[in-house]
């Protein structure tokens, strides 16, 4: 068996655990991976790669790909992500839908990025999220990252829901963060779901139920779509 299922995770359910369930619908011993991981609290596309599909695994992390989010304004969190406490800033007062605007175009091109401390992104050997939890400090340096395109969708405060076009290794719980440092506010994000990887789209995805019910083979796609060319908006004049 060989192909690639472009699933539609739930919430609450990591990206390994999203893997495992589809794993358990194959006959034993087919080798199943994914293109780029989703926290659990966000939902959207999960390339699952099937078989000899799992060798393009890193030509489609290179692919760009494309997120709805929402982003609450007022508050931080510890996570930067609704998986922990809210903490209100203190004096932090409605903003004009034009300084959000502004500070939203900022993010577009080449920037450079500090990923959250709660991340996956190994600091010698270890996840930087379990040195936190086992009460280590950890030191993450910027890097650089390529935001293709970000589009205020919707405003009305303390939210904002933005759509976001970003090239390998952006994390868009660090916009929402450094949007939130910007406007002076703080910021964090509520919601979060992807909507296209590669040429792949959210449209043409199926869940885990319809999986178990059809069967896996009905949902394969063994032809890989082309990714789409995404105008760069920070070279547009």
């Amino acid at each position: 068996m060989f192909g690639f299922i472009a699933l539609d995770k739930a919430a609450g359910v990591s990206s390994a655990g999203a893997v495992n369930a589809v794993k358990r619908l194959l006959p034993r011993g087919i080798k199943v991976g994914h293109a780029g991981t989703l926290d659990p609290f966000a939902t959207g596309l999960l390339i699952v790669l099937i078989g000899k599909a799992t060798k393009s695994c890193e030509e489609l992390m290179d692919e760009p790909k494309q997120y709805d989010a929402t982003i609450r304004f007022g508050a931080t969190t510890e996570t930067d992500d609704p998986e922990s406490p809210e903490r209100p800033v203190d004096g932090a007062l409605p903003l004009d839908e034009g300084l959000v605007l502004d500070a939203v175009k900022r993010f577009s091109g080449t920037i450079e990025q500090i990923p959250p401390a709660y991340s996956a992104l190994k600091i010698s050997g270890r996840r930087a999220c379990d040195r936190i939890r086992a009460g280590e400090s950890v030191q993450i340096k910027p890097r650089k990252v390529h935001i293709y395109d970000i589009a205020l969708l919707h405003y009305a405060w303390p939210e904002a829901r933005v759509r976001i076009d970003c090239g390998r290794g952006t994390y868009i719980r660090a916009i929402a963060r450094d949007l939130g440092q910007i406007l002076s506010v703080g910021g964090y994000l509520t919601a979060l779901r992807r909507t296209r990887s590669g040429g792949f789209d959210i449209d043409h995805s199926v869940t885990l139920d319809q999986l178990r019910n059809d069967g896996v083979e009905r949902h394969l796609i063994v032809q890989r779509p082309e990714a789409p060319i995404i105008a760069d908006s920070s070279s547009l004049s």
